[in-house]
């Protein structure tokens, strides 16, 4: 009686996610548009004034603090 194995080629679940995609980038240059995504919030002038003061208060660490 045959089985059915999953498609090596094809995506599997139990695959582990790449390093590279898990970090948030936090270690380099990070943007008040990247702040205000990361918050779900829109781009607007008042919302990227809010992420500007708090990339200034806490620096590339604001973003780390947003994502889980």
């Amino acid at each position: 009686m045959p089985t059915s194995q999953p498609d090596a080629s094809g995506p599997s679940e139990d695959r582990a996610t790449p390093d590279a995609l898990l970090h948030t980038g936090a270690g380099g240059d990070v943007s008040p548009e990247d702040l205000v995504l990361a918050s779900g919030k829109d781009i607007t002038p008042r919302n990227l004034e809010w992420a500007r003061r708090k990339l200034e208060t806490e620096g590339p660490a604001a973003l780390d603090k947003l994502l889980p």
